[in-house]
C-alpha cells in the first residue's frame, strides 16, 4: 500500500470535534485572491483546522460536500473541491449502482490475481472510459455547491498491475493485438506502462471537458490541477502516472507538488551508503516538479507536511524532518504557492507515536504548534522579486522522462534504488551544487532549456518518447549548450517496440538516434568533449547506477563533470551548503557528505523563524544537516509599527492616533506569539479590550513580542503606543 493513502483511516482515529457557532467575518485578505496558501481537510470546519489559509481544498465528493463547501466558506475561506482519482468511496461505480454494470474487473489486479486495495473493497482503479464519467458526477456535485477548482489527486496505476479483465480489454483497443501478461518480457511490461499511463490521462481529460462545459454554459472560470507526487518518489516507488503529459491536457491548469517526509525519507545510494537523505531527495523532487511546468504556463503548489502518514515516528522526528522538507521547497525561488498541510486535525488532534502504549502517545508539543503557525503565515509572503544564491556552480540538470515509471517491475527492472538518477544527481548536490531535474519531455518547449548550461543524460532506467527531444537537445548543443552521456548501451528496454527502432524493425537504440541528431560518428571516442556546433557532448561508456555504488565513482564522475564545465568556460564551484536569499528571508542548509570545508557562518540581526520564541540571532552556522528560515531585520525596517512574523494569521486596521490594531486568529489552545517593528515601547495592549500582560520590548533591537493563546475565531490585538 502506499503510505500516503493512510491518511483517511487516520483521520477516523481522530476524536469527533463539535463545532462552535460562527463568529463575525473575519476580516478580507486583499491578498487571499493569489491563493498563496491552502491545505486539504475531508472535515467541516474545526478549530483544529483552522489554519487560516487562503484556500481551504474540501475532500471527497460525498453526499456531506455542499454542507462542508458552505462552512468553510462561511469562515472566510476560498474554497476548492479535491478528491482521488485512482481510488475513493466509489462502491456504486464497482457494483454497478451508477450504470448498472458490475465494474469490479477493473480494479487493478497483479499476477497472482489480487486486487489491489486501498483498504477493503476501496480498489486502485484500472479506469475504463465510463470511469470518468462516474467521476464526472461527483465532481458535479462540487461545482454546483460552488466550488473555484477542482483537484484530482495522485492518478496512480502500480507496476504490479496489469492482469485484470478490464485492462486486457483496454489492451485490445489500444493496441489492436492481444493482451500479453506485462511480467513476461521487456516488451510487455513497456506497453502495460504505456496503457497505464494513457488510461489516467483520459480519465482526466474527461474530467476536465466535464469542468469546461460548465464553464462555458455558467461563464465561470473553475480551475483543474493535479495534486500528484513527484516522477522520482513515483518511480522509486514503482507506481505509473501521467504526470508531464497533463500538462499538454486542455483545461488542466498546474499541479500540487506532494512531496513530504514519507516520500523524501526513502532511501537512496550515495558513496555505497544506503540511508534515509531527506533534504537531497526532497530538494530533487520538488525540482523535478518545478520542471514539469516551466515554460508551459501552469502553476504548481508545494505541499509540506508537519508530521507524516506513517503514525509511528514521534515528534522530533516529524519536525526535523518537516524542516528539511520545508527548507528544500523554499530553495526553489520560481516557486511561492504552498499547501501548508494535509488533514490539519491529524497534526493539530492527533497523538504519537501510534505503536506507543496509549498513555505513552503525546499532543503536538506546544513550541511545535507555533512554530508551524509561524512558518504557515510567513510562506504567504514567498512571493518576493529578487534572489541571491550562495552555492556551487549553477546551471546543471539532470534529464528525466516519464518512462522512469515504465521500467520498475519484472522481467528486467531496472535498479531498485534508482540509482541510474541519484548516481548522476546526489555527486553534485552534495557539492553544492543546485542540480535540477530537467523533464525531457518539456525540452520541446521554447525557452525551456534557457537556464541550463549543462546537462547529464542515459538512457539507462527510462527513454525517450519522442524524436522531438532529440532535436530539441540538438539544438540546445549546437546552440552552446554541453551534454554529458552517460551510458553503456545495455539496458534491455533499448529493444522495445518503439518510434526510434521503427516499432522492432531494427536493433537501433535511442542513444543512435540522439548521436545521428547530434552529428556524432559511432566510433567517436569517448572521454573528451566532441564539438557539437558551439557546444560539445561527452560521452561516458558506463552504467550511471556504478556512480551511486563508492566513493571512488562519486569523485569520479564529479571529475567528468568538472572538466566538462571547464570546458564550456562554466566557472566550477563547490561548497558545503546552499543559501538562497529571498527578499528578506535567508534560506540555508549545512549538506553532510559534502566537501571538507569549514560551515558557513550567516552574519546579521535574523529572526529565526524555527525559534517559537522568534529569538534574534547575529549569526547562523550551517553545520552539517542544519536547516535554517531567518527573516533578516535590517532588510524590513520601519519606521511605522508592522507585524514581522506571528503564529496566527493578523490583518492591519486602521491605525487611530497612536494606537494600532489587528485581527489575529489562530488553532486554539495553542500559543500565538506576535512579532512587531516598534521602535519604542507601548503604554498597554489588549485582546478584544482585554488586557495583555505577557509582552517584552527589546529597545536595541526595537522589537516587540506579545504572547497569548490563540483562538479560532478574529479578535482585535490593540497596541497602544501612547503620544
Amino acid at each position: 500500500m502506499n503510505p500516503r493513502h493512510l491518511s483517511s483511516a487516520l483521520l477516523a482515529l481522530l476524536p469527533a470535534i463539535s463545532v462552535a457557532e460562527l463568529p463575525p467575518p473575519f476580516p478580507k485578505d486583499p491578498a487571499q485572491t493569489l491563493e498563496r496558501t491552502c491545505f486539504q481537510t475531508s472535515r467541516p470546519w474545526s478549530p483544529q483546522g483552522n489554519l487560516r489559509s487562503d484556500v481551504a481544498l474540501v475532500y471527497g465528493i460525498d453526499k456531506s460536500l455542499p454542507e462542508r463547501v458552505a462552512g468553510w466558506r462561511d469562515r472566510g475561506y476560498r474554497v476548492h473541491l479535491m478528491t482521488g482519482v485512482a481510488w475513493g468511496e466509489y462502491q456504486d461505480y464497482l457494483y454497478g449502482r451508477f450504470d448498472g454494470v458490475n465494474h469490479v474487473d477493473n480494479a487493478q489486479t497483479d499476477r497472482n490475481g489480487n486486487k489491489i486495495s486501498h483498504g477493503g473493497d476501496v480498489y486502485y482503479m484500472s479506469p475504463a472510459e465510463n470511469y470518468g464519467k462516474f467521476l464526472c458526477v461527483g465532481v458535479q456535485r462540487g461545482l454546483d455547491a460552488g466550488v473555484e477548482a477542482v483537484h484530482l489527486e495522485e492518478p496512480e496505476f502500480w507496476a504490479r498491475a496489469g492482469y485484470s479483465e478490464g485492462f486486457k480489454r483496454e489492451w485490445q483497443a489500444f493496441y489492436h493485438e492481444p493482451w500479453q501478461a506485462p511480467h513476461t518480457s521487456a516488451d510487455a511490461q513497456w506497453r502495460a506502462s504505456k496503457l497505464k499511463y494513457f488510461l489516467y490521462r483520459r480519465a482526466l481529460q474527461q474530467v476536465f471537458d466535464h469542468v469546461q462545459a460548465f464553464n462555458r454554459r455558467t461563464g465561470k472560470k473553475v480551475r483543474c490541477y493535479v495534486p500528484t507526487h513527484s516522477l522520482i518518489n513515483y518511480a522509486h516507488w514503482c507506481i505509473v502516472s501521467p504526470q508531464s503529459s497533463l500538462a499538454m491536457l486542455n483545461g488542466c491548469d498546474g499541479y500540487i507538488a506532494q512531496v513530504w517526509t514519507g516520500t523524501a525519507r526513502t532511501p537512496n545510494h550515495f558513496r555505497g551508503k544506503q540511508k534515509e537523505r531527506t533534504f537531497e531527495t526532497a530538494f530533487l523532487e520538488y525540482g523535478a516538479m518545478q520542471n514539469l511546468v516551466r515554460a508551459t504556463g501552469r502553476s504548481v503548489w508545494y505541499l509540506n507536511d508537519p508530521i507524516e502518514d506513517n503514525p509511528r515516528h514521534d515528534w522530533t522526528d516529524y519536525r526535523t524532518n518537516w524542516e528539511s522538507t520545508l527548507v528544500a521547497s523554499l530553495l526553489q525561488p520560481d516557486v511561492w504557492q504552498y499547501e501548508v498541510a494535509p488533514w490539519p486535525e491529524r497534526i493539530f488532534g492527533g497523538r504519537y507515536p501510534a505503536n506507543a502504549p496509549h498513555d505513552q502517545r503525546k499532543p503536538i508539543p506546544p513550541e511545535y504548534a507555533t512554530e508551524l503557525q509561524v512558518v504557515m503565515n510567513t510562506l504567504n509572503d514567498m512571493k518576493q522579486p529578487s534572489h541571491t544564491w550562495d552555492c556551487g556552480t549553477r546551471g546543471i540538470g539532470v534529464l528525466i522522462s516519464d518512462s522512469l515509471m515504465f521500467q520498475r517491475e519484472q522481467p528486467t527492472p531496472s535498479d531498485p534504488n534508482m540509482a541510474q538518477f541519484y548516481g548522476l544527481a546526489l555527486p553534485l548536490l552534495k557539492r553544492g551544487i543546485p542540480v535540477t531535474p530537467v523533464q525531457l519531455e518539456n525540452t520541446p518547449l521554447p525557452g525551456f532549456l534557457d537556464s541550463q548550461k549543462l546537462l547529464l543524460l542515459t538512457y539507462q532506467g527510462h527513454k525517450p518518447l519522442s524524436a522531438a527531444v532529440h532535436s530539441a537537445l540538438a539544438k540546445w548543443v549546437k546552440s552552446g549548450g554541453t551534454l554529458v552521456f552517460v551510458d553503456d548501451d545495455r539496458d534491455p528496454y533499448n529493444h522495445v517496440r518503439e518510434w526510434w527502432n521503427d516499432q522492432g524493425k531494427s536493433q537501433r537504440i535511442p542513444r543512435q538516434h540522439l548521436f545521428a541528431e547530434l552529428g556524432i560518428r559511432e566510433d567517436a571516442e569517448a572521454g573528451k568533449p566532441i564539438r557539437c556546433g558551439k557546444g560539445a557532448v561527452v560521452r561516458v561508456n558506463e552504467n550511471p547506477v556504478k556512480f551511486a555504488l563508492s566513493a571512488e565513482a562519486d569523485a569520479r564522475l564529479t571529475e567528468i563533470v568538472r572538466a566538462a564545465a571547464e570546458n564550456a568556460k562554466l566557472p566550477w564551484k563547490e561548497t558545503n551548503h546552499l543559501v538562497l536569499r529571498r527578499g528578506p528571508y535567508w534560506i540555508g542548509a549545512g549538506l553532510d557528505e559534502s566537501v571538507d570545508a569549514p560551515p558557513k557562518v550567516l552574519t546579521g540581526r535574523f529572526i529565526n523563524l524555527f525559534d517559537p520564541a522568534l529569538g534574534v540571532v547575529t549569526s547562523r552556522t550551517l553545520d552539517p544537516g542544519s536547516r535554517s528560515f531567518l527573516l533578516d531585520l535590517d532588510a524590513v525596517k520601519s519606521p511605522a509599527p508592522r507585524v514581522l512574523a506571528a503564529a496566527c494569521k493578523t490583518l492591519p486596521l486602521k491605525a487611530k492616533n497612536a494606537a494600532h490594531e489587528w485581527t489575529v486568529e489562530g488553532i486554539t489552545g495553542t500559543p500565538a506569539v506576535v512579532l512587531i517593528n516598534a521602535p519604542k515601547p507601548p503604554r498597554a495592549v489588549s485582546l478584544d479590550g482585554t488586557p495583555v500582560t505577557e509582552f517584552t520590548h527589546s529597545a536595541d533591537n526595537q522589537l516587540l513580542h506579545i504572547r497569548f493563546p490563540n483562538e479560532s475565531r478574529p479578535r482585535v490585538l490593540k497596541v497602544d503606543f501612547g503620544n
